[in-house]
């Protein structure tokens, strides 16, 4: 589990990080920040969008490790997750805490990761949303729920006889993003962004900061001044 942030003067937990990333920031953003840090390569596949388009996302990455599979059991395995039903999924989405994310990826892309009666779990145990490499289903469901998900879309095709969770809380890779647990979450309509933990002070310090200098840059362009001004006394377009 990732180590608490230091006290600092924008935030003291992650519950005030998460609650003033949602009112001051957005994902492009912080991606930007991101790309002036060096991490260039923390964006999900485009393909990734929210089942509704007011869904925000953040929360400490509980990564889950999925397989594909040909039967819904294997009984002569020598590995004992195969001989059940989707594997260890039920003790992946069990073993969330209260501001985590179910990120979920697996061999193949044929069948749904995700669902409403998971995702009526995952409220109860306080989860901030779940984004899958693959699709979800029980899109009305979820959507009712008003829980963050974000998938390929939705696809009911069930997992069980073609998937399996076979490890959680590891560092899988999702579209080439290495995602490690208690890297952050953040995602909106424009995309999904792994903040890797380790950064996590200084990139969201520095958005918070850019956040509130476009402020006054939008007041400027909207006073009369020309981008070129703005952004010479700014630094920031």
């Amino acid at each position: 589990m990732f180590e608490p942030q230091c006290m600092n003067s924008i935030w003291r937990d992650d519950d005030e990080l998460f609650k003033i990333a949602k009112k001051e920031l957005f994902v492009a953003l912080v991606g930007d920040v991101l790309d002036s840090m060096g991490f260039i390569n923390q964006f999900l596949p485009p393909i990734i969008k929210p089942l509704q388009s007011h869904f925000v996302l953040i929360g400490r990455a509980m990564p889950v490790l999925g397989s594909d599979v040909y039967d819904e059991s294997f009984e002569n395995s020598h590995n004992p997750s195969l001989k059940k039903p989707f594997g260890i999924m039920f003790e992946a989405l069990d073993s969330l805490k209260a501001g985590e994310v179910y990120i979920c990826t697996a061999a193949s892309s044929n069948y749904a990761l995700w669902g409403g009666l998971m995702s009526t779990r995952a409220i109860k145990l306080g989860a901030t949303g779940a984004v899958l490499n693959g699709w979800s289903r029980d899109t009305i469901e979820i959507q009712n729920l008003d829980f963050p998900t974000f998938s390929f879309g939705g696809y009911s095709q069930d997992q069980k006889a073609r998937g399996k969770v076979i490890d959680f809380n590891i560092p899988i890779e999702f579209g080439g993003v290495k995602i490690h647990p208690g890297d952050i979450v953040y995602g909106d309509l424009d995309g999904v962004l792994i903040v890797p933990k380790e950064s996590v002070k200084d990139a969201f310090a520095k958005a918070i900061d850019k956040a509130r200098k476009e402020k006054l840059v939008k007041i400027e362009l909207e006073n009369g001044m020309s981008s070129a001004d703005a952004f010479n006394k700014f630094g920031i377009m």
